[in-house]
């Protein structure tokens, strides 16, 4: 059986057990984004979502949207497969205004549906494949829109989250009943950021949140990205400077090219890696009014952390871009550099003479 077949089927017959209980879960007086209440950040990381369609992914039984009309004034849109989960919220909050529930599957329901202007979902979206959820947000979603995703970590038995993106069984509790298996992408916070980027989602923050028990291995992570603005399918480097460049270097004396590349990340982006975790293509070679510019690309395919602007750094501000969402006016050598690793890329910049490293033939000084 499919997996998110698997998935339905286990919170439908979720959504009959509450309905046989008629427990509702009460409205909550402001959202968050765990299951404790007061652990980690408000309504507020969505932005002024006043009057702004708002999609709800995964609604269950309503309290949230319910609680996001009522208290930020927002329209909510609560799309739920489980037609007992939709009936639970149906039933009750039907008549709120602001609020509509609607029982679908949410890539069919986003593709005929017209772009709203934030969403999120609250231990959710796991249960969708996310290459087949991220690009339906993607494009049910107006540029520059918040999507706001909050996801286990670390389950009540202390398992870690997977680093490959495939899913693993979870069990969904249930009181006087046994317990539903699932299928849930539990997945590193890495790789989140991996698949958000490729699908045209900016990462600007993942938070870990610790259940308030300090005996419960429990970890939930918020995480929070907003919807690229749309690009033209060519761009450019930005204009040169008339004045040629400043004579510098970023090697220091002893250093390799490799350690010269960590030591550099890390103290513009805060980012950190290791000399093996990084690949050196080769060189190019500019001219600038008459001086000679030797540039040493480099390929980093493992670090750690979130890049940001860095104390006594003036670089400018980072970001994550799919290679198909890069933005105009970038760095010449930076054009430079992409289009020498990757020739199919639509970038326009000044010519420079590429020349690849010969590899394996020990590290580059």
């Amino acid at each position: 059986m499919p997996v998110e077949d698997i998935n339905n089927q286990a919170w439908t017959a979720y959504g009959r057990h509450q309905l046989a209980r008629a427990y509702m879960p009460p409205i909550p007086e402001k959202l968050v984004w765990t299951p404790w209440k007061d652990v980690g950040p408000g309504a507020e990381i969505l932005g002024d979502i006043t009057g702004r369609r708002v999609l709800d992914i995964g609604s269950g039984a309503g309290h949230h949207a319910v609680c996001l009309a009522e208290t930020q004034g927002a329209r909510v849109t609560g799309i739920e497969l489980s037609p007992t989960q939709h009936e639970r919220a149906a039933v009750t909050h039907g008549e709120v205004p602001g609020v509509e529930f609607v029982q679908a599957d949410v890539v069919d329901y986003l593709a005929q549906a017209e772009p709203f202007d934030a969403a999120y979902a609250i231990g959710t979206l796991a249960f969708l494949d996310p290459h087949r959820a991220l690009p339906a947000l993607r494009d049910g979603l107006r540029p520059g829109a918040p999507l706001i995703l909050s996801l286990l970590h670390t389950d009540l038995h202390g398992r870690s989250p997977s680093t490959t993106v495939e899913p693993r069984e979870q069990m969904i509790l249930l009181r006087d009943d046994p317990p539903l298996p699932t299928q849930m992408w539990v997945l590193a916070p890495q790789l989140w950021e991996d698949l958000l980027t490729e699908y045209a989602f900016r990462v600007e923050a993942i938070d870990l949140l610790h259940h308030p028990d300090e005996d419960s291995p429990i970890v939930q992570q918020p995480i929070r990205a907003r919807r690229l603005p749309d690009r033209p399918a060519r761009v450019s480097s930005r204009p040169r400077s008339a004045r040629p460049p400043v004579s510098h270097a970023a090697v220091e004396a002893g250093e390799s090219f490799e350690q010269a590349v960590v030591r550099e990340l890390g103290e513009e982006t805060g980012l950190a890696s290791r000399p093996h975790d990084i690949e050196l293509p080769g060189t190019l070679v500019d001219q600038v009014e008459g001086v000679l510019r030797v540039t040493v690309s480099a390929l980093v395919h493992d670090w750690q952390g979130q890049p940001a602007t860095q104390l006594d750094e003036s670089v400018g501000d980072w970001a994550w871009y799919p290679l198909d969402q890069l933005p105009g006016e970038l760095f010449v050598c930076s054009a430079q550099i992409l289009t020498a690793w990757r020739s199919d890329l639509l970038i326009d910049h000044p010519r420079a003479h590429f020349t690849p490293f010969a590899h394996g033939t020990g590290s580059s000084r």
